[in-house]
């Protein structure tokens, strides 16, 4: 069986350079900034460099119109994120968190257990798999924070976490930055 080809291209934006990747179909799977925790770990080989496949133009235009301040639909894009069945799901429920707001890993959580059929999930389950999310930005989970509104854990970095949610218009009046973060 022949190994799956991945590719990769450099966007630069407004935090810094990112790095776009795909499959040899062409979907999305991975969005990392430089830096970042867990940068490509869910890529298994080799990524080709390649700045000219159809699919990067329309992830950077996406990329270009989020960083002006529209609101660019996820649907838009093919995406193709690596990870188990949780993971997976934890990352569709990151889509569905309207641009502008945020949500908490308990609320995450609940969701979960409900589906799940039970009582109760670990908040720290959902992050882990929340910062384990490969295509960061355009699957915001950017958009999480803690209960208590700590801005806590993410793989990008506090700072980064700030910038994106500053962008999208999120009243900061009650979050803020823990002493300690496992985020970088």
């Amino acid at each position: 069986m022949k190994d799956k080809s991945y590719f990769k291209t450099i966007y630069n934006s407004p935090i810094g350079s990112i790095t776009l990747a795909c499959d040899e179909k062409e979907n999305i799977v991975g969005l990392w900034m430089e830096g970042q925790k867990y940068f490509g770990d869910t890529i298994d080989s080799e990524m080709i460099e390649n700045h000219n496949l159809e699919i990067f133009k329309k992830a950077k235009n996406w990329l270009d119109r989020y960083f002006r301040g529209e609101k660019p639909e996820i649907s838009e894009l093919p995406l193709a994120p690596i990870g188990n069945s949780f993971r997976q799901r934890v990352w569709q429920i990151l889509c569905e968190i309207p641009y502008g707001e945020v949500t908490t890993y308990g609320d995450i959580a609940k969701i979960i257990a409900k589906e799940k059929g039970k009582v109760k999930m670990s908040a720290q389950a959902i992050g882990g798999a929340v910062g384990h999310n490969p295509i960061s930005i355009i699957i915001p989970c950017h958009r999480v924070v803690s209960s208590n509104g700590s801005l806590t854990g993410y793989s990008g970095g506090i700072k980064t976490k700030i910038k994106l949610i500053k962008h999208e218009g999120v009243n900061m009046d009650k979050l803020f930055i823990p002493k300690h973060s496992t985020a970088p």
